[in-house]
């Protein structure tokens, strides 16, 4: 089937190569909820070699506010579909004016189905169920370095001397790892795992009404159930070492903040996830700091695509309001982000930060993407060590592990001023911006991360 380009996606999680890990053995296995099968086995299909842009058989409609009960059916029946999920914004405090967007089962071919309703008065937008994609980098095949990203002197992100200034975070400052599962029980990571204070661990119940039973260490969007953690999370539980694995622990690593809590919505499986799953997870987060008033300063987002979901768009720009930094890695193609949009790193917003990547001798990454105007900053990207699965530790690379420097960044930040708005954190880290020559017109800042002064 061809595909029109405009609705082409070649998305991921701009992860890298591991090069070396100590661990043990064992994977737990999944199970996925009915509702969200169809987009799972879609997603496998995906992994297996799949060219589909998009999860089959699945769209997104945003309909237009005070659309009638009935008209919307006549759309559905127009789709050959019906509603297999919804996302409902507007339950948000602050967001009443939120319309929902609906998630629509179809039995049509998906582009045939949006031709079918094109020009109907009552859809704001509708566009498939975008599917992302990992994009592997390779490097280094030896494991040859130790954290040269967080030292001071070279090209790192100057955090030991945070460190040396008593600097090291705060338990009152949360961060979001938007990604894969992480494994909050790992060894390095166990002491800064978030939870939602509103919910009660293991009583099958929906403690805090937000929608989500059991919620206590955050929620998978994947297979909608509570288990954040299946064994096989290599990627979000490696950006969340980086954010924020326990420092001065005589264990493994440490993370950019030492002091923080971490929380998971897991959208990827393996090495894809979609766009309703991803702005679930955004709303999540929202909601959490909204409802529960957690101090949730920004959302790490390791992954990337080429396609501007509307869908997605508006999450973030929730997030805008809600004073939460989107923290976006610039991706991975080696190419001008001011020429080809990379997405979300390219949404226009006050709340998001593009991250490129810098190597050991502080040269852009030969696979880091970059612009001018488009790009915000750079970060340490390559043969990063932090955490990885069944308390392993392993070296990766991509823009991937950039961006979590930068979220660390933001935590560490609000850490040290209380009460910082999201401008100000955003600002003090593009401030604090080291000028780099090989930065030199490929990004905003023109430099690299610098939190010796936060």
């Amino acid at each position: 089937m061809m595909i029109k380009e405009s609705f082409k996606l070649a998305a991921g999680l701009c992860l890298g190569l591991c090069l070396y890990s100590c661990q043990k053995s064992g994977t737990d296995s999944d199970t996925l909820s009915q509702s969200l099968t169809a987009a799972s086995k879609a997603q496998r299909l995906a992994e297996a070699g799949s060219n589909e842009d998009y999860v089959p058989g699945q769209l997104l409609v945003k309909f237009k506010d005070g659309t009638p009960a009935k008209n919307k059916t006549a759309i559905f029946t127009k789709l050959k579909g019906k509603q297999k999920g919804k996302l409902n914004s507007k339950a948000i405090p602050g967001f009443e004016d939120e319309g929902d967007i609906d998630l629509i089962e179809t039995s049509s071919d998906v582009m045939a189905a949006i031709d079918n309703v094109k020009g109907a008065s009552e859809i704001e937008f509708i566009e498939p169920n975008y599917i992302y994609r990992t994009a592997d980098v390779s490097n280094d095949p030896y494991f040859t370095s130790a954290q040269w990203n967080m030292q001071a002197g070279g090209y790192g992100c100057q955090a030991s001397t945070a460190w040396g200034n008593h600097k090291t975070g705060s338990a009152n400052v949360y961060v979001g790892v938007v990604d894969q599962g992480y494994m909050y029980e790992h060894e390095d990571l166990r002491n800064n795992a978030g939870v939602n204070p509103g919910e009660i661990p293991g009583n099958g119940i929906d403690d805090d009404k937000n929608g989500y039973i059991d919620d206590v260490y955050g929620w998978s969007f994947y297979d909608n159930a509570p288990t954040i953690y299946n064994g096989s999370d290599f990627h979000g539980t490696h950006v969340a070492g980086i954010i924020g694995a326990e420092g001065g622990n005589g264990i493994g690593v440490a993370g950019v903040v030492w002091n923080v809590k971490l929380l998971g919505a897991k959208f990827i499986e393996g090495t894809t996830g979609n766009a309703f799953a991803a702005a679930l997870a955004i709303d999540y987060f929202i909601a959490l700091k909204t409802k529960q008033k957690l101090n949730i300063v920004a959302l790490c987002c390791s992954w990337e695509g080429s396609a501007s979901s509307k869908n997605l768009e508006a999450a973030i720009k929730r997030a805008n309001k809600a004073g939460i930094l989107i923290i976006a890695a610039a991706g991975n193609s080696a190419s001008n982000n001011d020429k080809t949009a990379v997405y979300p790193a390219s949404y226009k917003g006050d709340n998001i930060i593009s991250v490129a990547s810098i190597n050991r001798a502080g040269n852009l990454s030969s696979f880091s993407n970059y612009g001018a105007n488009t790009v915000d900053i750079a970060a340490p990207g390559e043969v990063i060590i932090s955490t990885y699965l069944n308390n392993g530790y392993a070296a990766m690379s991509g823009t991937s592990m950039a961006a979590p420097h930068v979220a660390g960044a933001a935590a560490l930040y609000a850490s040290t001023h209380p009460g910082a708005s999201m401008k100000e954190i955003r600002t003090a880290i593009m401030n604090a911006a080291i000028p780099t020559p090989s930065l030199s017109g490929k990004c905003v800042t023109g430099g690299r991360l610098d939190i010796s002064r936060f």
